[in-house]
């Protein structure tokens, strides 16, 4: 990350000469802020926003996962529309769309208008964040970049923490009697002042108009994961009617015609969602399926865990949101620091996070099974597997791109950071259904009841990651041979590459 600048790419600006460079970047970062912290944010609401409106379990499913499901499958069209039509254009307009629809999350009547919102939400994040990366990338070089890059991680790393303690401070303040609405309004002064300070302190840039839309692998991509997460949802709440299976199918079905599909469109001279040749490059289908594992846990266990707090322990939102501290603190810190472990651990990072993982979920579930509050096993479960993600998300980030060329970083990223969204989400539904379904066997919801229902929960949250061992072992290797091929000149594999829209 550091020497002359390179050239600007066509459409691209030239590095930013204004002598507000790290203004622009403090904009750019309260955009990422905002887009983050409103994925976490909703956990600690949950029992506000079910009172309120009287949502059914499968409702705040939604709430929370229908931000997500929007974000990731709109995340690859939102950066190829920065690179369309101005990367500040897109970025602004994302935030007047994420502003407008936090005002009408904040406002919303019923929970169907909040769910619907909630994608509006989602949909205008996937616009506003890739462009980020993108402006940093054009406007920093050498030391500066790296500054830069760090200031991102950061963000990235604090976020978590902050979603879930801003969102238990918001509720609990209960300002103006609104209890869980100010947890979208707050949202709306931020963006009208990114609104006003955008023009003014990031330079506008030339559309390349390199890329174009794909359409139609958006008509069969969305599609195909709304038919599978939906019936997930709603199946236990209906009872599991036969119409869930169709949908669950027919989802399926579309999500097999879709890679074909991609490939005749890019054998044609097209522009797919997804190039074929990401796939068949070594290290992401692996990287893909670890990911995948790491995320449908987490996704899972922040849901189920936040219900068994406020409903089950009876834990105000304030308290919910402060339990998950050791968590997203040993999260963020072994995320951002893993690098400085000797580098010969670093192709095992994959692999001990999961096995970390799953030794936190178990020993997380040991200590609620009987409805203990405060259980000192409760708490250091909390911690290891903080540091299991940390181990596992940020290594898998770098070496699942350790062999894509430098002509599809940009749709092998988006295919990650798209992998992490869904993932919470199919977390939320497949295990937040497994969490309610032994909770409601009881006659009432009390903490033991809870806890033994969290209990079970994770013990298949431990099996899921002991099955993510398999494709992160894969992924050990493949950076193990990459190393062996590294001419001893040049660094080691394993330099951070950036994933847009985290």
């Amino acid at each position: 990350m550091t020497g002359t600048a390179p050239a600007p790419a066509p459409g691209e600006a030239p590095p930013d000469q204004n002598g507000r460079p790290w203004l622009m970047l403090a904009v750019l970062l309260l955009g990422q802020f905002m887009g983050l912290v409103d994925v976490l944010v909703v956990n600690v609401a949950m029992p506000a926003i079910s009172a309120d409106l009287h949502a059914s379990g499968a409702a705040l499913q939604l709430v929370v996962g229908g931000y997500t499901v929007a974000y990731a499958m709109l995340l690859i069209t939102g950066a190829r529309l920065g690179q369309m039509y101005g990367r500040r254009r897109m970025y602004q307009l994302g935030v007047i769309g994420f502003t407008i629809a936090s005002l009408a999350c904040g406002f919303a009547p019923n929970t169907g208008s909040l769910i619907l919102f909630r994608f509006v939400q989602g949909a205008a994040a996937a616009v506003m964040v890739p462009q980020i990366m993108s402006v940093i990338q054009m406007r920093f070089t050498g030391p500066a970049r790296a500054k830069a890059l760090s200031a991102y991680g950061a963000v990235l790393s604090i976020g978590a923490v902050v979603g879930l303690v801003l969102g238990g401070v918001i509720v609990s303040a209960d300002l103006f009697g609104a209890t869980w609405r100010p947890v979208f309004l707050v949202n709306v002064p931020l963006g009208i002042l990114l609104v006003l300070l955008v023009p003014r302190l990031v330079p506008a840039d030339q559309p390349g108009g390199a890329r174009r839309l794909d359409f139609a692998g958006l008509a069969v991509a969305v599609p195909a994961v709304v038919l599978v997460v939906l019936p997930l949802v709603l199946g236990h709440e209906l009872g599991w009617p036969v119409w869930t299976y169709v949908c669950v199918a027919a989802g399926l079905a579309l999500a097999a015609f879709f890679l074909p599909l991609e490939r005749r469109i890019a054998d044609r001279g097209g522009d797919p969602l997804l190039h074929p040749a990401v796939l068949s490059t070594p290290g992401v289908t692996v990287g893909m399926a670890t990911l995948s594992c790491v995320q449908i846990a987490y996704g899972g266990f922040l849901f189920v865990f936040t219900l068994h707090l406020q409903s089950g322990l009876g834990d105000s939102a304030l308290r919910a949101g402060l339990t998950y501290i050791p968590m997203s603190a040993g999260f963020g810190l072994m995320g951002f620091y893993w690098r400085r472990l000797p580098a010969r651990l670093h192709p095992l990072m994959a692999p001990l996070g999961l096995g970390v993982c799953a030794v936190a979920y178990a020993v997380t579930a040991l200590g609620v099974r009987d409805g203990a509050a405060n259980s000192p096993l409760m708490w250091i479960g909390l911690t290891v597997e903080g540091l299991g993600l940390g181990m596992a998300v940020s290594p898998l980030l770098t070496q699942s791109l350790l062999h894509v060329p430098m002509t599809r970083v940009a749709d092998a990223s988006g295919l990650l950071t798209t992998t992490v969204q869904l993932g919470q989400v199919l977390g939320v539904a497949v295990f937040g259904t497994v969490y309610l379904s032994l909770r409601d066997g009881g006659a009432a919801v009390t903490a033991q009841t809870s806890g033994s229902a969290l209990a079970g929960t994770g013990v298949w949250l431990a099996l899921l990651s002991v099955l993510g061992l398999i494709p992160a072992v894969a992924v050990t290797r493949g950076v193990l041979r990459a190393r062996q091929d590294v001419p001893q000149s040049q660094p080691a594999p394993g330099a951070p590459v950036p994933v847009p829209g985290r």
